[in-house]
């Protein structure tokens, strides 16, 4: 029984798994779109970046130190 001993072997191991299937392909193509949808289209419309809000480094800096101050405030509740 062989053994995998490093992640190099692994990937190989899914390589060639994917590649003697008669729907690899197929299968790797819906695994990219996954990947796709999930981390550029995701982002762009459901983690958006609060700072981008705020026109100078000061602004930023006030929203930073009143999120920390908040979320201290709601961790000593706790």
């Amino acid at each position: 029984m062989n053994r995998i001993h490093s992640a190099g072997d692994f990937f190989k191991m899914y390589i060639e798994g994917f590649r003697n299937l008669s729907w690899g392909k197929p299968l790797w193509i819906i695994i990219l779109i996954k990947l796709f949808i999930m981390f550029a289209i995701l982002k762009v419309f459901f983690f958006r970046n609060p700072l981008n809000e705020f026109d100078s480094e000061k602004e930023r800096s006030q929203y930073i130190f009143e999120e920390l101050i908040k979320n201290n405030n709601i961790n000593e509740k706790i």
